[in-house]
């Protein structure tokens, strides 16, 4: 399948699936963009603040980023050292320690929390309406992640490794009493009273699988246990994931069934929980026959609801049944307006997410079509995403594929999805054996 639509400017670009290398993406388009204009080797961690357009908006650190990035260099370390990518392995695995500490020493604070953003050199900054520093459990965990990473560097010195090891444990710990008790805040994405998010879950799986990989420590084992339970049984109430269809915000009351933030579907998000399931059955020693059976199936629902026939690609939101969200509306709810005013857009997360996770369902589900849909959703991918000049992805777009100036979560260019897609998808290829990892 070749792309012909036309990219950025009008141009088209010329890679296609057929001969796509994401280790030659990564190396030439997309680390040297974050080289030159994000990482903040004299802080530490990496500055995000850039318009859809890549010019620097501010120097503000999310703890979000922080963490993904301290993750994201331990991993490009990792694959440098063994010769998978080159890379310099040694210059990310300071980056990762460096960021790591950036975050333990200045966002970290008391409780098992972090702050939602901190200045350039690690000042907390008021993020939340009365002034909290605290204001998203997302934050803690995407620390946790960057925790996990940064402990399995060469190099990173003993005594602060201890540290940063113990504050992942207390923070996740943290973090899981919050989401069990329903009172962990959840910014950007606030959670209406009476609802349940499938994000919550997710996030708790995929760092707490991460931190067990790294440290085989109780506190990891107990969240990945209980993010289990939500997204598979439900312990109580319905699974978070279903025979043909999932929630990605559960209503207490079956009254609420029918209300649009019951009925939406976010599809990226559906297949980014179902790679983090396959890699969490690998992590904790268990078996894919133990994840449900309708899971490929469940994978091609999202596919189908997610695609635009019209226009190519995947919606940022549809409604339970197809097309756009529909419901009856609480009103004044701030998630509600995100998912009415954003709905359409093409974001460069989910297509990220959706190329690695077609490609890992290809190779455990061979019989479902997995392969045909990794083509489509990569041609599209890289004839919309990449810039044309030079400057690593335009991550935000309209329905049409034209770059859109618009804040659509938090007010950063993202340094993660893209470049952990390609790490993975590299690792598939190379066969490598910490390959769906």
């Amino acid at each position: 399948m070749t792309a012909t639509r036309p990219g950025p400017a009008g141009r088209v670009h010329g890679i296609t699936s057929s001969g796509f290398s994401p280790r030659e993406h990564l190396q030439n388009a997309v680390l040297p963009w974050w080289d030159s204009n994000g990482a903040d080797d004299l802080h530490g961690g990496v500055l995000t603040c850039f318009s859809n357009a890549g010019v620097l908006q501010s120097t503000d650190k999310y703890t979000w980023s922080q963490g993904r990035w301290a993750w994201l260099c331990a991993q490009i370390a990792a694959d440098g050292h063994q010769g998978i990518l080159e890379v310099d392995g040694d210059k990310w695995s300071r980056r990762a320690v460096r960021t790591a500490e950036f975050v333990r020493t200045h966002a970290v604070l008391e409780g098992g929390l972090t702050a939602f953003r901190t200045d350039r050199s690690g000042i907390a900054l008021p993020s939340g309406p009365n002034g909290e520093a605290a204001t998203s459990v997302f934050a803690d965990l995407f620390a946790v992640l960057g925790f996990a990473g940064a402990v399995k560097v060469p190099g990173y010195p003993e005594a602060e490794k201890s540290e940063t090891a113990a504050a992942a444990d207390k923070i996740l710990a943290s973090a899981l009493a919050r989401i069990k008790s329903r009172k962990a805040m959840t910014a950007p994405y606030p959670v209406r009273s009476g609802f349940s998010d499938l994000a919550a879950p997710m996030t708790l799986l995929h760092a707490g699988s991460e931190l067990f990989r790294s440290t085989g420590s109780a506190a990891a084992r107990s969240a990945v246990s209980y993010a289990l339970g939500q997204l598979l049984e439900g312990q109580g109430r319905e699974p978070m994931l279903q025979e043909t269809q999932w929630w990605e915000f559960r209503p207490d009351s079956p009254r609420d069934t029918d209300s649009l933030l019951a009925r939406h579907r976010t599809p990226g998000h559906l297949l980014e929980c179902l790679w983090m399931l396959i890699h969490s059955q690998e992590v904790m020693g268990g078996s894919l026959s133990a994840l449900p059976k309708s899971l490929p199936g469940l994978a091609l629902r999202a596919l189908e609801l997610g695609w635009d026939q019209d226009y190519g690609g995947l919606f940022r939101y549809v409604d339970r049944d197809g097309g756009v969200p529909s419901g009856s509306l609480f009103g004044g709810d701030p998630y509600e307006d995100l998912v009415q005013s954003t709905w359409d857009t093409k974001l460069w997360w989910v297509h990220a997410e959706a190329m690695y996770a077609t490609k890992l369902l290809a190779r455990h589900y061979g019989s479902y079509g997995f392969e045909d849909w990794n083509s489509k959703l990569t041609d599209y991918t890289l004839a919309t995403f990449p810039d044309p000049d030079g400057n690593e992805w335009t991550q935000i777009r309209d329905r049409q594929g034209a770059p859109l100036d618009k804040v659509v979560a938090l007010p950063v260019k993202d340094p993660f999805h893209i470049a952990r897609t390609l790490v993975f998808l590299n690792r598939l290829e190379k066969d490598d054996p910490h390959a769906a990892q």
